[in-house]
């Protein structure tokens, strides 16, 4: 048995880790991967070296580098019942706040909230994607993968055009303290999926990644809470519609990568 480490400098969010998963779902001569999110690196253990897994590694553009090629005694056993139990648990969160901050958003008039749910939306893609990915065929994940990005990509592109929209006309400052509240709340379950996510791992080692492994989903729960004490502080609209033009940016760069995924 093979076991080639892999340096993977942008896997800063669980979501990258998914992508992978289910990018190399497809060969057959990977015998397990091995993900350590604290060090950022990827173990893919082979019976067998396919210098493709570097190719599709570097085409998801997350900074892949090859480290180390090794011979180890056998591969890992992954616990696929316990992460197949803990994706549709984070799944059914961020879809949850997805519905939630839609709504709020809304009501509300933020741009912000309205953005980060669909970033919230974006999550529920890669880990349902991910869940498909288990025991399905190759041709079915892309294709899901396909309707899930270009869905992404268009809800972005709107997202934009109703920033600029509102710009433009200057509309009257959403409610800061619906956007601070929810936003509150957002930033609680990301921790909490998080947490699950790490716990996932069974090892004591990943318990510390979370002192230092800032997703960008609770980045952008702070800078929308930031955004709402902006928009009480200035009387103004344009912080909202910066942080929205921001996470849109995101949800975009998101939809980049599911798309990858179909190809």
């Amino acid at each position: 048995m093979k076991k080639s480490t892999f340096h993977i400098s942008k896997m800063d969010c669980p979501s990258e880790e998914n992508l992978i998963r289910v990018k190399l779902q497809g060969y057959t001569d990977i015998k397990g991967l091995d993900f350590d999110l604290d060090k950022r690196e990827l173990h893919v253990y082979q019976e067998q070296l396919n210098p493709e897994i570097e190719k599709v590694l570097q085409s998801l553009q997350l900074g892949s580098q090859h480290v180390k090629t090794e011979a180890v005694s056998h591969a890992p056993e992954e616990e696929q019942g316990l992460q197949r139990k803990l994706l549709w648990t984070v799944l059914f969160i961020n879809f949850l706040f997805f519905v939630i901050e839609m709504i709020f958003g809304w009501i509300s008039g933020s741009m912000g909230l309205i953005a980060d749910s669909l970033d919230m939306l974006a999550d529920s893609f890669v880990y349902g994607i991910s869940l498909l990915a288990v025991g399905a065929a190759v041709s079915r994940q892309k294709k899901v993968a396909g309707i899930a990005g270009i869905f992404q990509l268009t809800l972005a592109i709107l997202g934009f055009f109703e920033v600029v929209r509102r710009f433009i006309e200057m509309d009257e400052s959403p409610d800061y303290q619906l956007m601070i509240t929810v936003s509150i709340f957002a930033l609680l379950a990301n921790a909490l999926c998080l947490y699950l996510l790490q716990k996932s791992k069974s090892q004591a080692a990943h318990m510390k990644a979370s002192m230092i492994f800032t997703s960008n989903d609770i980045i952008i729960n702070c800078g929308v809470i930031l955004a709402g004490l902006l928009v009480l502080w200035l009387d103004s609209s344009l912080p909202d519609l910066i942080i929205g033009a921001i996470v849109f940016g995101l949800v975009l760069q998101g939809a980049i990568r599911i798309l990858r995924l179909s190809k």
